[in-house]
């Protein structure tokens, strides 16, 4: 399982990222989230009036414990309250070992902490704990246990059977819990009767109407969490932002602009769209559903007190778009300045930009301030986040080391490196990784099938996709989505396999989307049939008339297949329609600066000395046997004579990239190139012979796929 790797370059504690000067540290001391170790708290305590101990903020007082003599229950209790809201769950677990005789809120508060966490299993401890040595249950406990075990539905509702059974089900606290878990895991059914049965006995409050309107939104029943919402207005239930904001998750899940812009207005004149947590879900509505990011600033500035929750959505906000993952990264940085520390979410945000920007520098910049934060450096969450960052920056062994040093792994964290492997073209272990998911008893998911079956896909695996297809709905129960139709078309015609791959599109139980043509279209690319991929093509553009890919597509099919008139054809579409191609480029980071080239580039500083290199390079390749493939030029035979065509296929923007890498940095160090498209077939070619000739690895990252070339060969095996 384990790949050896020679060196790595995982941050080490001693790496950071600058921690800007903020409000609470005027005078430039060290900043609190890069000093590493808590101090060791000394028992017995001595006095401390348990007022005070709420106003020490662990680790700034580090012996407060020393000052209690006579301690009292209330006093521990209270120690053990701050200890867990600073997450030293640690110190409060020492704490309440210590206590003589702990009572039920000793209890109540551990578990509390641990299901912040979600920690399960010491929660668990501490409930049977508490029914073996009878300091009484109380809904207060149940909710907490119950909320902690909220990732294993099994458990769950073993723990509702012994609510009811018990007569618990008269704390409305603990149906809250019960319903909040039941929706988070997918059953809605019983998330319903829950909240029916709550009703009936007259135990809702509005903290059960709005968990009732967030799970319809996440189950895409937006109508009916619309509904809920009107029925609390008619009873005359108290509507506060915690309502709003879940009718605002109810419009994002199932990405109703319109009615969520309404709800906006209705929101203005209610005085609530300047409270942050309501400026959180509209931030979250609009970054989701208006395409971009324009309406969240505005919604972000009229905010005037923002605190962790809305910075971290704004984050997420921009990292879900490429092009923004600078301003993601700019605003990780004012959040900082504004005062505030990074929390897990933060760091799983900002890893998200990273990864968009494929920057290893900062990526690892980042990953050595998660390790130097306050936050439990086992967050499977911001591990999980490290592991698709790493395998995004084209760096698959970095990410196999953090997922082996994780100290528990989950279907997250599975899933991640799967598809990492899967990226990579390290498809054996991708599929290995799976089989041992199976055998250690962690349940899959949808995502975890799209990785394996992109796995499948990229290496020709036919039977062995068909079979991890047919095992998702026989064994696990789990409905194939459009992604999962997509990647068996893309198994299916990548292998020539182009009617079976129509097929499936014209008998699958959804309504086939651009993906799925998208697929078949890529496949026909590939074995040029042009006459299906006229047919996917224009139901591609019947879906989504204004996307360039489909022109593009058919427009280079007509080419390399020498029909010019069908290809002018195509382009005068575009032109008449207004749809615009995005211009091809590649990128290169050299010493945390990022170069950016176009086809035939002359604005780079250095673009004579990468000319020439390039010269040399061509000589060195065509007398080790390179043929320039002078179809990839796209243009008419008597328009440009081939020596122009060989001159164009030379400056593509992916081979300008690699030899400006090549040229600036040192032998033996590996380049990571992205390309915004697909890479051309003549450079595939070419830098395989390139890393033969320099004996360097070179991976570049296009729109689809990682490329690894390595001594003249290509992870992909020429099967892309």
């Amino acid at each position: 399982m384990h790949i050896p790797t020679s060196s790595s370059n995982l941050p080490q504690p001693s790496q950071s990222l600058h921690c800007p000067k903020g409000p609470h540290n005027r005078q430039n001391p060290p900043c609190p989230l890069l000093q590493v170790p808590h101090p060791t708290f000394h028992l017995p305590l001595q006095p401390l009036h348990p007022s005070l101990l709420q106003m020490w903020l662990p680790p700034q007082c580090p012996n407060l414990l020393h000052l209690t003599q006579h301690p009292n229950v209330f006093s521990y209790n209270t120690l053990i309250n701050a200890y867990a809201k600073h997450s030293l769950i640690h110190l409060a677990h020492q704490v309440f070992d210590k206590i003589p005789q702990p009572d039920i809120v000793s209890y109540n508060t551990l578990i509390a902490a641990y299901a912040d966490r979600g920690e399960c299993w010491p929660a668990l401890r501490l409930f049977e704990e508490v029914r073996e040595l009878g300091p009484g249950l109380d809904g207060f406990t149940l909710s907490g246990v119950i909320t902690a075990c909220g990732d294993d539905v099994g458990l769950v509702r073993q723990l509702h059977c012994f609510v009811v059974m018990c007569g618990y089900d008269c704390y409305a606290s603990v149906n809250n819990a019960v319903l909040a878990c039941y929706s988070r895991k997918g059953f809605l059914n019983e998330a319903r009767r829950v909240f029916r049965e709550m009703g009936e006995g007259g135990g809702r409050d509005e903290v059960s109407w709005n968990a009732m309107i967030v799970a319809c939104g996440q189950h895409r029943e937006g109508l009916e969490a619309v509904g809920l919402f009107r029925e609390m207005v008619r009873r005359g239930l108290k509507v506060d932002m915690f309502t709003m904001a879940s009718v605002l998750t109810a419009f994002t899940c199932v990405k109703d602009l319109v009615g969520g812009m309404q709800f906006h207005g209705m929101m203005i004149k209610s005085g609530f769209h300047g409270n942050s947590h309501v400026g959180s879900g509209l931030i979250d509505l609009y970054s989701k559903c208006a395409g971009g990011m324009v309406e969240c600033r505005k919604v972000f500035e009229e905010i005037p007190t923002p605190d962790l929750v809305l910075w971290n959505t704004t984050i997420s906000g921009f990292s879900q778009y490429e092009d923004l993952s600078e301003d993601s990264l700019w605003c990780f940085r004012e959040m900082q300045r504004s005062g505030f520390h990074p929390d897990d979410c933060s760091f799983v945000c900002v890893t998200s930009a990273c990864s968009n920007l494929s920057s290893p520098s900062v990526g690892k910049q980042v990953h050595a301030l998660a390790i130097k934060s306050d936050i439990p450096y086992n967050r499977v969450s911001v591990n999980n986040a490290f592991v698709a960052m790493y395998s995004k920056c084209g760096n698959v062994h970095d990410a196999r080391r953090v997922f082996d040093t994780m100290p528990e792994h989950n279907t997250v964290s599975l899933n991640s490196m799967i598809a990492g492997y899967a990226q990579h073209g390290v498809e054996v272990e991708s599929l290995r990784l799976f089989e041992l998911m199976l055998q250690k008893g962690i349940a899959p998911n949808s995502i975890t099938f799209i990785s394996v079956l992109s796995a499948c896909a990229h290496t020709g695996k036919v039977e062995e996709g068909q079979k991890y297809f047919n095992m998702m709905k026989e064994k696990f129960g789990i409905e194939p989505e459009a992604e999962h139709y997509s990647c068996m078309i893309d198994l299916l015609g990548r292998a020539g396999k182009l009617k079976e791959a129509e097929r499936i599109i014209e008998t699958m139980p959804l309504n086939p989307g651009s993906i799925e043509w998208a697929a078949l279209l890529g496949a026909c690319r590939k074995h040029g049939n042009v006459e299906l991929a006229v047919k996917a093509a224009n139901e591609f553009l019947r879906l989504e008339p204004y996307n360039a890919a489909p022109y593009v597509m058919l427009s280079n099919m007509y080419a390399s297949a020498g029909r010019w008139e069908e290809a002018a054809t195509v382009k005068r579409l575009m032109r008449e329609r207004g749809v615009k191609k995005k211009p091809g480029c590649s990128w290169i980071e050299i010493d945390k600066k990022v170069h950016v080239f176009m086809a035939e580039d002359t604005s780079h500083p250095m673009i004579k000395q990468i000319h020439v290199y390039m010269g040399e390079m061509l000589r060195k390749m065509k007398q080790a046997g390179y043929v320039p493939d002078i179809r990839w030029a796209l243009v008419k035979d008597e328009e440009v004579e081939a020596d122009e065509k060989e001159r164009r296929l030379l400056y593509h923007s992916e081979k300008l990239a690699v030899a400006f890498g090549l040229i600036s940095t040192e032998e033996g160090v590996p380049i990571l190139v992205v390309k915004n498209l697909r890479i051309c077939g003549d450079c595939h070619n070419a830098i395989k012979l390139i890393s033969a000739i320099t004996g360097r690895e070179i991976t570049v990252r296009d729109a689809h796929r990682f490329h690894c070339f390595k001594e003249g060969h290509c992870s992909c095996r020429d099967y892309w």
